[in-house]
């Protein structure tokens, strides 16, 4: 990542960092720093990103439906904030060619996994907020979520409920779930999961945990057959 492409980044959202380092620090995946032990990952902004973007979800939540109930809220602030829909900001802040990453994980496809998207969206949050607080974080928040709010916040449905009662409608049984490769530490693993459906062609998603892989990979197959379309998203 060379200083134009920081600088890009930067225009797009409208904010400069003031230690460039934290920045540099937010695009490095584990996959670099366990190769090169002068570089530290993305991982403690990562943790940290988590939380601010679950800050910020929360109360924009809390004064755009003032009438509903926290039993309603909740799966709304869910959809808000998991991978898939970092991993979508993640695109969307055009992340996926600045990441820093060892080549083996470049050339397996790294840059297009949702779970490394995902966990650069929130680092980068995390140094945001690290470099200038909330006020800092909000210049993505507001470059990203505030315009899609409305469309993100309606992904609140359960995409392996969803499947499982489509499947069983028709007579087809229960979705059967496997996973098919795990990888990265144990504090911060990445699974990726195939659902089955007797007489379609199996469907994956990529998670940290093997539920989100499932709600992944149920998703995936629900778009793909037309069951769901980008409006029930």
């Amino acid at each position: 990542m060379n200083s134009k492409d920081q600088d890009a980044f930067q225009k797009r959202i409208g904010y400069r960092f003031k230690d460039a380092k934290l920045l540099k620090r937010a695009l490095t995946h584990s996959s670099l720093s366990g190769h090169d032990k002068n570089e530290r990952d993305l991982e403690r902004l990562e943790f940290l990103g988590d939380r601010v973007l679950g800050l910020l979800v929360a109360e924009e939540l809390w004064r755009r439906y003032p009438n509903l109930e926290e039993g309603e809220l909740a799966p709304r602030l869910n959809a808000l904030v998991r991978k898939e829909t970092c991993a979508k900001a993640a695109l969307a802040f055009e992340l996926d060619e600045l990441i820093r990453m060892s080549v083996h994980e470049d050339e397996s496809g790294g840059r297009k996994k949702t779970a490394i998207l995902g966990d650069a969206c929130e680092a980068i949050l995390g140094a945001l907020y690290i470099d200038g607080g909330l006020c800092a974080a909000r210049t993505a928040f507001a470059y990203y979520w505030l315009p899609n709010f409305e469309a993100l916040s309606r992904r609140h449905r359960d995409a392996k409920t969803a499947l499982q009662e489509w499947s069983q409608e028709r007579k087809l049984g229960a979705p059967k779930y496997k996973v098919v490769e795990s990888e990265g530490p144990a504090h911060a693993p990445a699974f990726t999961v195939e659902v089955t459906v007797r007489g379609f062609e199996p469907a994956r998603g990529e998670g940290r945990s093997k539920r989100s892989s499932e709600m992944a990979a149920a998703e995936k197959l629900l778009l793909r057959e037309g069951i769901w379309t980008e409006h029930d998203l």
